[in-house]
């Protein structure tokens, strides 16, 4: 009976899952095997069903392995920065500032929930090479401030930069919840045996931590290996490709091309890379958290 009623109570939760969730997710495999366009909107029936043509020709596509690799390279340089900004915060945060630590905790969270339209504002303000703050700062240091934006080389690093100070403040959240979790006995127990504080923070607080690293580290490269309102926003993409990335190139092949078939593909390789990426940290750091 009470699974019955459990069920019952499920029902309204599971009929919204089906329908704009779950079927949409089977429709776009499906249709990552036609060649789904804007002529079978009306008719999605008529597509062509051309098998796994899609996949091969994404990896013979220069724009689509330029996407692959701008993603990779936010992803591994993007991630380890922002957890360890999170952890040392967390830290100072927890055990080193004692005056306004709220108001450092909600300044430092704040990005989170700010839009991101607000952001690339303030963000295109700091960084534009004609009246943005670092360029009004380097003409009174007698410098020029580079285009960053602007700049192949640099472009990417900036979104680096600015995705590090949005989601700064959830991995501080989850490191200082993690902190918080540790007894005061075993620190206590540390330091009466003579660990400074740099062993403590090795020895102990890192290895009690490794839970929430887990969980920090694997919410954060999901996260950046979706990456697309930084690039959408920020430069489009440009310059010259160096940072589009895959959600920005799926987004472009579906909606400005209209190449949905295609498009589904990308999405779904994007979904493998993934499942393979988290299930490897799961396995690299789990065995160390039992």
């Amino acid at each position: 009976m009470q699974n019955v009623a459990g069920w019952l109570f499920s029902t309204p939760f599971l009929a919204l899952f089906a329908v704009f969730m779950a079927l949409p997710i089977l429709a776009t495999l499906a249709m990552s095997f036609t060649d789904f366009g804007l002529r079978n909107v009306t008719d999605p029936l008529s597509a062509e069903f051309i098998g796994f043509e899609n996949y091969t020709k994404l990896f013979q596509d220069e724009k689509f392995l330029t996407s692959l690799f701008n993603t990779a390279y936010f992803v591994v340089v993007g991630v380890p920065l922002t957890i360890a900004a999170g952890l040392v915060i967390a830290v100072l945060l927890n055990n080193g500032i004692d005056r306004m630590r709220t108001f450092f905790r909600i300044g430092f969270y704040a990005p989170v929930v700010t839009s991101i339209v607000a952001i690339a504002v303030v963000w295109r303000f700091v960084l534009d090479p004609a009246d943005g703050l670092v360029a009004g700062v380097a003409s009174e240091l007698g410098m020029t401030a580079p285009d960053f934006l602007g700049s192949e080389t640099l472009a990417m690093p900036s979104l680096i930069v600015m995705a590090i100070w949005r989601n700064l403040g959830t991995v501080m959240v989850l490191f200082i919840a993690g902190l918080q979790a540790i007894p005061h006995e075993v620190r206590e127990a540390a330091r009466l045996d003579g660990a400074g504080a740099w062993n403590e923070f090795r020895l102990i607080t890192v290895p009690l931590l490794r839970p929430t690293l887990l969980y920090a580290t694997v919410i954060t490269t999901i996260g950046y290996l979706n990456v697309f309102e930084e690039p959408f926003v920020m430069t489009n993409g440009g310059p010259a490709n160096s940072t589009l990335t895959v959600s920005l190139n799926m987004y472009r092949e579906g909606f400005n091309f209209f190449h949905m078939g295609y498009a589904s593909a990308m999405a779904y390789v994007l979904f493998v890379a993934i499942m393979g990426i988290t299930v490897l940290q799961l396995r690299l750091l789990k065995d160390n958290t039992t």
